[in-house]
């Protein structure tokens, strides 16, 4: 039985602070909370949560000055510049089939070439569920992403006569319920191919993710404008003031990547287990769980990569 000690003694060293992701008590519980090794409780939680809250500060501000971050933020914003640029430029075309052709080849070309931004909110939080992304970075990328988009329909607006083919509205065969289905099941399709190619060498995924943004464009085009990215349609309503229906460009994109990126991770994904699906439930580090899978990729690659490489890897 442990003795009562004064709360203003030190904290035992034998009584380590959890990591914000979750580990392993010694107790054999998952959370947040502090243990002693043969199960015991710390005498002290309260001092050993001020002492990783410190811990997670310091983490945040380390991040913050790392040149790595900020790179990943500003290879986000170039990307959503381009891809909804292109997009907004091959919109002056009458009909659908030149924003899916620009939208395909300008994704299939970013995937090769910065080295697989998300360029798109609704991956950015699929990830964000599935715990393959902090939410640091999250957020960052999710502003950077809306910032890019932006000054790319802002540009296009200055440039176009016609700035009538920017915004994405549901059509006149169609209800906003019916955008919102075909939203949904164009972006899940999308970041299936992103999750399910992350692994896998540039050219083969850059292919991939370019046939899956020209067929769901194409595919929902007639119904909602074939979106798929909250960020294409978030710059031109903030530059033309058009916001009719905005709502299904946000809800139906991130509802099908966050439902792809889950469905894949813990159901398709070879290194899929029930220990995964709980430790992401439970709000803990699913890098812990995680199975490395013996994929074409990982045996061209050499071993697969250490647990905080793993969380960090970004999804096209």
């Amino acid at each position: 039985m442990l003795q009562a000690q004064d709360p203003r003694s030190p904290l035992p060293k034998s009584c380590p602070t959890l990591r914000a992701s979750g580990v392993p008590r010694a107790d054999g519980v998952t959370g947040t909370g502090v243990a002693v090794p043969g199960g015991r409780r710390c005498p002290h939680p309260g001092r050993a949560l001020r002492s990783l809250s410190h811990s997670c500060t310091m983490a945040i501000g380390e991040e913050l000055r790392s040149g790595r971050f900020w790179r990943g933020v500003l290879a986000e914003l170039a990307a959503t510049l381009i891809f909804v640029g292109v997009v907004l430029g091959a919109s002056a075309a009458p009909g659908p089939l030149a924003p899916a052709l620009a939208g395909g080849l300008a994704a299939g070309g970013l995937a090769c070439s910065l080295g697989g931004p998300q360029a798109n909110p609704a991956l950015t939080l699929a990830l964000l569920c599935a715990r393959k992304l902090s939410a640091l970075r999250g957020a960052t990328g999710v502003l950077a992403q809306c910032a890019g988009a932006t000054l790319a329909s802002a540009a296009a607006r200055a440039a176009l006569q016609d700035d009538s083919g920017l915004v994405t509205r549901v059509s006149a065969v169609g209800t906003a319920g019916t955008a919102l289905a075909w939203e949904t099941f164009a972006t899940f399709q999308l970041a299936l191919a992103a999750f399910a190619t992350a692994e896998h060498a540039a050219p083969q995924a850059g292919l991939a993710l370019g046939s899956a943004v020209a067929a769901g464009a194409l595919a929902a085009g007639p119904f909602s404008g074939g979106s798929m990215n909250p960020a294409r349609s978030l710059g031109p309503a903030i530059v033309t003031g058009v916001w009719d229906d905005h709502w299904v460009y946000w809800l139906g994109p991130v509802l099908g990547a966050v439902l792809a990126g889950l469905s894949y991770e813990f159901i398709l994904a070879p290194g899929a287990s029930r220990e995964k699906l709980g430790a992401c439930l439970a709000c803990r580090d699913v890098a812990l769980v995680e199975t490395p899978s013996l994929s074409p990729s990982s045996v061209a690659h050499g071993p697969p990569a250490p647990p905080t490489e793993q969380r960090e890897q970004r999804t096209p």
